[in-house]
């Protein structure tokens, strides 16, 4: 695209979505040469694109303190219940766009920029993901932040400022190789450094009796928790939430008796030790490692953001107690604390320990307080994935909290023995503390005891969990589990990442969508508009090109616009089932190798995802992916009709390319594996089909699209266990798909990877003889439903239509329902107006 087309190009799309006020613009421009004169100590001479975007951060930010301020003011003068979040990962993505988006800034600051000379998106590409998590689970709480704020309730997020966030990923070799994120190697415009809120934690010691009877944590060593503030701005509102993320400082400056012995380097270690709790994100996802830093980091987090609630908590107290049970009383009326997965529910024993320990209430009290306070989502049913904390680990690290959590299963077995007398295999199922191989505290368990809700996100994921993991808990306390299906914030994920799609939506049902997304049926009145749907055509062809852009820029591909574009872009693991997709295209290869003068739906199969380092399977499935793309990539009998590519490092500003320009969505988990999913949902909201099980929130995505607009295929849930129960055996699907057992034939002997023709022989043998996620068992079934999806491709008109009914089927799927519903369901929160000019 020329630089006439570029211009006329961001002309059109200022001019659809509202011309940007002459005051704004002139305003933009002053603050901005503002900042990059004094913020920046730079001129236009020696400033560079880091700089000009410094000085745009700078000014948005700006615009930002006043309502931020104003929504504390206005939370504590009000004294309203709020919400703390907690979770140890937080994928952000970039912050810029979405600030300037959710302000009413982004066509002021355009226009600005025009005027100035430079190019936004020039400036937007300076700034990194802040990438604080592994995939689904960091990216939902991004989400549920921008909601939560959004729909004005009192809200913080709480984490780990991680120094190098998920490893960026790169393709060598056809191998994956891990470089750090460091992100904050430029520092962060975004972050409000808090020293004046520095919480002390400890770790390690024992524990010993009081005079009165008590138990004393002692010979602990301290770590400083230093507090960093990021506004989270609702879109088109005045609330202005936080994001507190904590980082690790030393206690003490350097020793001196190791300057004075010369030893400098023992110094800077000795420091080094303390901080090396926020030094790294842990990349394993959906895998439990029992590592100490892990531990450590988890009670770090959950240790300072008590006492922070805590804190807040009194200062609003408008009155003197006598007694602390006076002044605790009221502690659940203001206080929610949502436990995004078991990382934070060491949150649990912390607080007991403070509301006993430090302020002195009996156990019966603060047990009462802590189970209506805490609420818990479980995000997997993975045996794998499940945190089991070993008790020697946990008696050493953190010795109280050990005590205290024996005494929460003393009691809960009491509990079980009155609901289910005489059953002894009842209680082994139900404790806390697993006694088989070694010993080990079951969080997940412990959540359950300790809240007062318990929810899955997804329908089936929540049903499975009544049914599976948590039976016996369901069977006890029914009351306490809810479903709660996953949400993706259409403010990002449509109205940011697709501005030629949200254009067409504007002119045809206007804009309230963006705050009530099941505005979107609307359009399914136009469904048999033929304009409209060659409208929505040309916004995905549009899309499509600059995916296609960005593929011959980083990799030097040249990918057919006209061709299918069928992606799965997710975490790489064996339950995601990348290996079945790779399979399929093999055999597209195959065939149009043997017969090159065939009729093909041309296809454009693309992968992204980062493997964990430490996951073998996982990374041999990329480096798989990568030589078999090679080998179609270039041979030139497929030409145009079949590419394959890696999309290397994905990362929420790559999806935001990604998924406006997908046809077809892969989501085809082994049933029963995947507790919800949220790229189904984003790639449904951009109007790409879906080829899928019956596994997460697909369930509920074709219920509310109807049947006929998504590729359902393979086995359900009680399919799965009837095979296992009757003896899978992978060869004798084998002995009547020879098509299929060619193809991994031809990855056993090396056929993709002639250099080292041993490489993926393991990978092929274990696929056959311990084929865990049923991929032989379903690939029969994929394929045939993948030849309904080519049929279906070559009537632009049909496929066009079932995008539309996909866009339009959205609305359940904003992470606004689910906020609403986790607000008057669990946390009991409403929301809170901040007027910026309050009457004295």
């Amino acid at each position: 695209m020329t630089s006439e087309e570029v211009d006329e190009q961001r002309r059109k799309q200022i001019s659809l979505r509202g011309l940007p006020a002459i005051a704004n613009v002139k305003d933009v421009i002053e603050n901005f040469n503002r900042h990059l004169h004094y913020t920046c100590a730079k001129d236009r001479n020696v400033a560079t694109d880091k700089d000009f975007y410094f000085a745009l951060s700078h000014t948005v930010m700006d615009k930002l303190v006043g309502k931020w301020i104003r929504t504390q003011q206005s939370y504590h003068k009000q004294n309203v219940k709020r919400v703390y979040y907690l979770s140890l990962e937080f994928m952000m993505g970039r912050t810029l766009t979405n600030t300037m988006l959710n302000l009413g800034l982004d066509t002021s600051c355009d226009e600005a920029l025009y005027q100035l000379g430079l190019d936004i998106e020039d400036l937007e590409s300076e700034e990194p993901d802040a990438g604080l998590g592994n995939g689904g689970l960091g990216r939902l709480a991004a989400c549920f932040l921008d909601s939560l704020a959004t729909m004005g309730y009192p809200a913080y997020g709480y984490g780990i400022r991680y120094e190098y966030g998920l490893f960026n990923q790169a393709i060598s070799n056809c191998n994956q190789i891990e470089k750090p994120d460091s992100w904050l190697t430029f520092g962060n415009p975004w972050e409000k450094p808090r020293p004046e809120y520095l919480i002390p934690v400890k770790f390690y010691g024992h524990v010993q009796s009081t005079h009165d009877g008590g138990r004393e944590w002692v010979g602990y060593k301290t770590v400083i928790a230093m507090p960093y503030d990021t506004p989270i701005p609702g879109f088109d509102i005045n609330t202005v939430n936080t994001m507190r993320l904590w980082s690790a400082k030393s206690p003490k400056d350097f020793d001196l008796s190791y300057f004075n012995h010369g030893n400098y380097i023992e110094a800077v270690l000795d420091r080094n030790v303390a901080e090396n709790i926020s030094r790294v994100l842990y990349p394993n996802d959906n895998f439990f490692e029992g590592k100490e830093l892990r531990l450590k980091q988890e009670y770090f987090m959950v240790a300072a953001t008590l006492i922070d609630i805590i804190r807040r908590y009194k200062v609003n107290q408008d009155r003197e107690f006598n007694l602390k049970e006076e002044l605790y009383a009221g502690f659940p009326d203001k206080v929610a604390i949502q436990l995004n997965d078991t990382h934070p529910s060491l949150a649990v024993p912390e607080l007991l320990r403070i509301l006993m320990d430090e302020e002195g209430l009996s156990w019966d009290t603060a047990w009462g307080i802590c189970v209506r306070v805490f609420a818990y989502t479980n995000h997997t049913i993975l045996p794998e994935a499940l945190e089991r904390w070993p008790t020697d680990m946990l008696e050493r690290v953190l010795p109280r909290h050990l005590e205290i959590i024996y005494f929460i299963n003393h009691i809960h077995l009491e509990n079980v023995r009155k609901h289910f007398p005489g059953d002894s295999d009842r209680l082994r199922r139900m404790s806390l503390v697993e006694e088989h191989g070694e010993k080990r505290i079951n969080m997940a368990y412990l959540s359950v005891v300790s809240s007062h809700t318990v929810n899955g996100v997804a329908a089936i994921h929540s049903s499975l969990l009544t049914t599976s993991l948590f039976k016996d808990f369901f069977e006890m306390t029914p009351e306490k589990f809810q479903n709660k299906t996953n949400g993706i914030t259409p403010r990002r994920w449509l109205l940011l990442c697709n501005p030629t799609l949200s254009d067409l939506i504007f002119e045809k049902i206007g804009d309230g969508w963006r705050k009530d997304l099941y505005k979107l049926e609307q359009l399914k009145e136009f469904k048999d508009d033929k304009m409209f749907l060659q409208q929505i055509f040309k916004a995905k062809q549009e899309n499509k090109r600059k995916l296609a852009q960005h593929v011959y820029d980083k990799y030097g591909i040249q990918l057919n616009i006209g061709s299918m574009f069928d992606i799965q872009v997710k975490r790489i693991h064996e339950y995601k089932r990348q290996t079945m997709n790779i399979l399929h295209v093999i055999n597209l290869y195959n065939k149009i190798k043997s017969n090159p003068n065939g009729e093909f739906v041309p296809r454009t199969v693309m992968f992204g995802g980062k493997a964990a380092p430490g996951y073998h399977t996982a990374k041999q499935t990329v480096s798989l992916i990568c030589h078999v793309a090679n080998t179609v990539n270039n041979d030139p009998i497929v030409g145009d009709k079949l590419k394959v590519v890696f999309l290397e490092n994905y990362r929420c500003s790559l999806a935001e390319i990604i998924m406006p320009a997908a046809d077809l969505s892969e989501q085809i988990s082994l049933a029963g594996t995947e507790a919800s999913g949220t790229g189904n949902m984003k790639f449904m909201l951009n109007g790409a089909l879906t080829i899928g099980t019956l596994d997460g929130a697909n369930v509920e995505m074709r219920e509310e699209m109807g049947e006929d607009n998504i590729f359902i295929f393979g086995m359900k849930i009680a399919d799965v266990d009837k095979l296992w129960a009757e003896g899978y055996d992978t060869r004798r699907y084998l002995a009547r798909l020879p098509e299929l057992d060619l193809a991994i034939n031809q990855i056993k002997s090396g056929y993709f990877n002639p250099g080292e023709p041993h490489k993926f022989k393991d990978f092929a043998d274990n696929l056959v003889n311990n084929d865990r996620f049923c991929v032989i068992a379903d690939y029969e079934a994929y394929v045939k439903c993948q030849e309904k999806v080519s049929e279906l491709y070559l009537d632009w008109i049909q496929w066009t239509q079932k995008c539309l009914l996909n866009i339009a089927s959205s609305g359940k799927f904003s992470s606004d329902r689910t906020i609403r519903q986790y607000a008057e369901e669990i946390w009991q929160i409403k929301p809170c107006q901040i007027d910026l000019n309050p009457t004295k």
